[in-house]
């Protein structure tokens, strides 16, 4: 270091806390929860039709929350946990 310069402070921090964190973690989960509820539904024969495919859980409840999950994504990244 030469004379001119004075020592400067760099304290190093993370952008986002453990609220943040944890609220990734669970919008995550929700995610995995929906795609893996959209899984499956197809049938072994493709020569036939399995109506299963068209049901509930795969064509509004997996979708649904595979948004949420999202949504719950873009709250934890916008979340200020210090106030």
């Amino acid at each position: 270091m030469s004379k001119n310069q004075q020592p400067t402070d760099h304290k190093k921090y993370f952008i986002f806390e453990k609220k943040n964190y944890k609220f990734m973690f669970i919008g995550l989960a929700v995610i995995s929860l929906g795609f893996i509820l959209m899984a499956g539904g197809g049938s072994e024969d493709p020569n036939t039709f399995n109506p299963d495919i068209y049901n509930f859980q795969r064509i509004r409840l997996a979708p649904a929350l595979v948004l949420l999950g999202f949504a719950i994504e873009v709250y934890a990244i916008l979340l200020n946990p210090k106030k």
